[in-house]
């Protein structure tokens, strides 16, 4: 749950630096967050979180 709200909170900051920085428009953010709703209810939907949950445990994995 936790990781969730971070992949979403961290999804968000990079939607809204490619809105200030690249000129994303708002239709074309519309429209990104409706392809991940309906991408969520597909069959990928399992193989995209647990690839997701294996990118987090890397990256969590890295010593500085």
């Amino acid at each position: 749950m936790v990781l969730s709200i971070s992949g979403v909170v961290l999804l968000g900051i990079i939607v809204f630096l490619f809105f200030r920085k690249d000129g994303l428009k708002p239709s074309h953010a519309i429209i990104c967050a409706l392809f991940g709703f309906f991408l969520a209810g597909t069959a990928i939907a399992p193989g995209i979180k647990a690839g997701s949950a294996s990118l987090a445990s890397l990256l969590g994995g890295i010593k500085f």
